[in-house]
C-alpha cells in the first residue's frame, strides 16, 4: 500500500517520499472527504516504489525453481484493473472501490462494505508511476517467495498480508488520526507487497539485489536493502509507531510496517516448522533474472 488521498498502501507506492504524501493528507470538510478531486494527487501518484531508498531494484539474481504462476497472475490482475477499470473513469473508480477506515467503526457509509473493499483496494492504483513502482518490487521479490511457499500458500499469504497491512493502517488512523483522516480513501498493493518483502528478508537475506542508484548500477545484500527500507518505514511512521502523524499524516507507512512484520513473522514460523524451503543462493545470473 488516495483520492486527495493519503494511503493505506497509499497512492504512493511501496517507497514514496513524505513530501509527496504530505500533499495528500490535508484536512477536508466532511462533505468532501469521501469524494475529493484527483488533481492534487498528481505529484504523489507519480512517485515510484524506489523513491524512499533511492535505489530501483531490478533483479535478485536468483532464478526460481518453478514458474511463478501466482505472482505473474497478481501482476496481470493489477494491470488489468488499472487499464480497464480505473483509467476510463479514474476518480469514480477510486471513490467506489477504495477502502475507508471510517467504514470499520461505522462512522461513515462507504460505497462498499469494508469486508469487500479491503480486497478491491489492493488492486487499485493512482497513476502509472504508482503501479509501475509497486509492480517492480513484486516482480523482483515475489517470484522466489512464491518458489519457497508454493503456489497456493503464496496466494493466501499475499492476501493475508494485504489484510494485516490494511488493519494496521486502519487501527492507527482510527485511534490516533482525526475523523476526517479516517474518511480518506485508501488504495494500493504496497501493503501486501510489504509482506512479500518481509518474507524475502527472512528467506533470502544474503541474496544480492542488483539495481540502479540514480544512473549507477549497484549490487547490495537483500538484508541491507530491505532492512534499510523497513527502517525508513519505521522512521516515517513516527519512530516505531509512537503516533499517527508521521510526515505523510500517518497513513502511508503504517501499512508497510504492518505488512513487513507480518511477512517476516510468517516466513520465520513456516521455516522453523519445515513447511517452507527456500533455495540455496547461487551466483547472480544477470540483471533481469
Amino acid at each position: 500500500m488516495t483520492t486527495g488521498l493519503s494511503t493505506s498502501e497509499g497512492l504512493a507506492g511501496i517507497g514514496d517520499s513524505p513530501e509527496r504524501l504530505r500533499k495528500t493528507t490535508q484536512p477536508r470538510t466532511e462533505a468532501s472527504c469521501l469524494a475529493q478531486p484527483l488533481s492534487e494527487l498528481a505529484d504523489a501518484a507519480r512517485s515510484s516504489a524506489a523513491d524512499s531508498v533511492d535505489m530501483i531494484p531490478l533483479s535478485d539474481g536468483l532464478a526460481a525453481r518453478r514458474f511463478p504462476f501466482v505472482n505473474i497472475a497478481l501482476i496481470v490482475a493489477n494491470f488489468a484493473v488499472w487499464l480497464f477499470y480505473e483509467l476510463p473513469h479514474l476518480q469514480s473508480s477510486i471513490f467506489h472501490a477504495s477502502f475507508y477506515p471510517c467504514s470499520v467503526n461505522g462512522s461513515c457509509h462507504a460505497p462498499e462494505p469494508w469486508g469487500v473493499s479491503w480486497i478491491t483496494s489492493m488492486f487499485l492504483h493512482g497513476s502509472w508511476g504508482h503501479i509501475l513502482g509497486n509492480m517492480i518490487f513484486l516482480v523482483v521479490f515475489g517470484k522466489n517467495v512464491e518458489d519457497a511457499f508454493g503456489h497456493l500458500r503464496y496466494l493466501v499469504f499475499y492476501f493475508a498480508g494485504g489484510l494485516v497491512a490494511t488493519l494496521t493502517q486502519t487501527a492507527m488512523t482510527l485511534f490516533f488520526g482525526t475523523a476526517l483522516e479516517s474518511r480518506v480513501p485508501n488504495l494500493g498493493a504496497s501493503g501486501a507487497i510489504a509482506a512479500v518483502l518481509g518474507a524475502y528478508f527472512v528467506l533470502y537475506p544474503s541474496t544480492k539485489v542488483f539495481g540502479l542508484l540514480g544512473i549507477w548500477p549497484v549490487r547490495v545484500s537483500a538484508w541491507f536493502f530491505l532492512g534499510f527500507w523497513f527502517l525508513y518505514q519505521l522512521f516515517e511512521a513516527n519512530f516505531g509507531l509512537f503516533g499517527s502523524r508521521a510526515n505523510g499524516g500517518g497513513v502511508a507507512f503504517f501499512a508497510h510496517v504492518g505488512g513487513f512484520v507480518f511477512g517476516a513473522f510468517v516466513a520465520k514460523l513456516l521455516t522453523d516448522a519445515g513447511r517452507v524451503t527456500p533455495q540455496q543462493n547461487r551466483e547472480p545470473l544477470g540483471a533481469f533474472t
